[in-house]
Parts: C-alpha cells; structure tokens; sequence
C-alpha cells in the first residue's frame, strides 16, 4: 500500500537527481510542492509541481507536473498514484487544471490510469533558442523530442 509523504522541492530534487531516467532536477524558484510516495519505511517515489513552463499557461489556477520520478522496484501504479495525488492535492489549493508533458515515445499509462487526457502535441525544440535559452537553463536532449500535453481538468 503506497502513502503519501510530505518532503520538499529540495528533497525530491536530490532524489530526481539519482534516479530519473532522462531529466536533470527542476529549478526550485518555480516549484510550488513536492510529495513522495513510501511503501511503508522506503521512499519509492517523488513528482514536483509547479508554475506552468509556456507563459500562456500561466493563469494562476493551473499548475505543471514538473517531475514524477519513481525507483525501478516501486509497485506497479506508483506513477499514477502520484499524478492523482498531485491533482487532489492542486484542487484543494483552489486549482483549476494541472498539465504535463510526456515523450511521444512514452506509454502515459500512468497518466491514463489516473484519468488524465492528451491535450496538444508539443513541437521538438531547438538547441539554442526559445526558453530554453534563457539565463539559468541549460539544455537537455529531450528538449529536442516530440512530446505530448497531457491534463486534467475539473
């Protein structure tokens, strides 16, 4: 049976950062919670929420996955157990719509089982310019991949 933990942006970060498949820690000035998920005495899982990514998006009632990140031993629907959390937990704070964003190589089977929808396709970006090239980011390889825009709304 999984639980909810409460940790912070930092917390969850460090734990990203050993052990996320594709994706570096987020940037803490954007985040606005991180939860984990524990399997009883062990730490199995983490997902950081907060501002939007695109600008447009920013509308103070919908809040961005950032990173959900799991240990290869965590149960089966650790994934969509911390999708659903992060939504209940984003309604309760007066939360509209919460989005994310998959690879287009990616299942979304955990996004899907946690009554998640493809909103839009994101086009690939290039290396060098839009936001990614904004002081104090750097560039990741899955910037430059097709991905889609998944969300959940009330």
């Amino acid at each position: 049976m999984l639980n909810v933990v409460p940790i912070t942006i930092k917390e969850a970060n460090l734990f990203v950062t050993n052990f996320h498949r594709h994706n570096g820690p987020t940037a803490l000035n954007g985040g606005k919670f991180a939860i984990g998920a524990s399997d009883g005495d062990k730490l199995v899982g983490v997902a950081i929420v907060g501002n939007p990514i695109a600008r447009l998006l920013m509308d103070g009632f919908t809040a961005e996955v950032l990173r959900v990140c799991v240990v290869d031993e965590a149960p089966k629907n650790t994934c969509s157990f911390l999708y659903g959390r992060c939504w209940r937990i984003w309604q309760q704070m007066g939360g509209k719509r919460m989005i994310t964003y998959t690879l287009q190589t990616e299942s979304g089977s955990s996004l899907k089982g946690a009554g998640w929808k493809v909103a839009a396709e994101s086009k690939a970006a290039k290396e060098g310019g839009g936001w990614q090239s904004r002081p104090g980011r750097e560039w990741q390889s899955i910037y430059g991949q097709l991905k889609f825009r998944w969300e959940v709304t009330e």
